[in-house]
């Protein structure tokens, strides 16, 4: 499991880092509102405790940002504000669960284990929609061929759109130039081989700040992965 660790007290965040990664999870912490947002777009976790009072942006902003961003990860939030109220505000924002500090750390484990077994159960309702592919901030509708970046519609060339839809096929798996060019070119024996290239280079651009990585594999052809994969 990897978790992404969102507590801005220092101490607190070292023991529950250390506790944690002993108890076999990938732990990735920070202590702030804005870093938090961008890793979780970019490292696309398993599961996320969050903290609610943060520098740069707050735990619920945080969290509402996320969910406006199309990020489905299951939530956990941990934090001092224990109120029925602050866990309803808390829940309406988007969270899967809510622990109060102080906290047995048996039970946060057990929580976030759950969490994640929820969210890969097709039937659950934090599951991806079926027919969807998502990587990175990036939605691969199926059905209809669209393609979201942080849950806006790409503003892609046709061309740029083909490309994305045979990387998209098999993710994680590298697609020969060959293959790419006869489908983002069809019939168009009037085009260059090397044409091809340019649609990457455009399209790397357009996947900025997406967390994926459209990667050339000499000799074997292009791979779209992401950032820590």
């Amino acid at each position: 499991m990897q978790l992404l660790l969102v507590e801005d007290d220092p101490t607190m965040q070292a023991t529950l880092h250390r506790a944690l990664t002993r108890r076999g999870m990938e732990v990735i912490a920070t202590g702030d509102g804005r870093t938090a947002l961008s890793q979780w777009v970019a490292r696309q976790p398993d599961a996320v405790v969050l903290d609610l009072t943060l520098p740069g942006l707050d735990g619920l902003q945080v969290l509402q940002q996320a969910r406006a961003k199309g990020l489905r990860t299951p939530v956990l939030i941990l934090t001092a504000r224990g109120t029925v109220g602050d866990r309803v505000i808390g829940l309406n924002a988007g969270a899967d669960d809510y622990l109060p500090k102080p906290f047995d750390l048996d039970e946060l484990e057990a929580r976030l284990r759950a969490l994640v077994r929820r969210s890969a159960d097709p039937t659950g309702a934090s599951a991806a929609a079926p027919g969807t592919v998502q990587m990175g901030a990036i939605r691969y509708d199926k059905e209809s061929g669209a393609l979201y970046r942080h849950g806006e519609v790409m503003e892609l060339t046709p061309r740029e759109l083909a490309l994305m839809h045979a990387l998209l096929a098999q993710p994680g798996h590298a697609v020969a130039k060959e293959r790419l060019y006869e489908l983002v070119f069809p019939g168009q024996l009037d085009v260059q081989y090397e044409a091809i290239e340019v649609v990457v280079y455009r399209l790397r651009k357009k996947l900025a700040g997406t967390g994926l990585t459209l990667m050339t594999l000499r000799g074997l052809g292009y791979l779209l992965r992401t950032d820590e994969a």
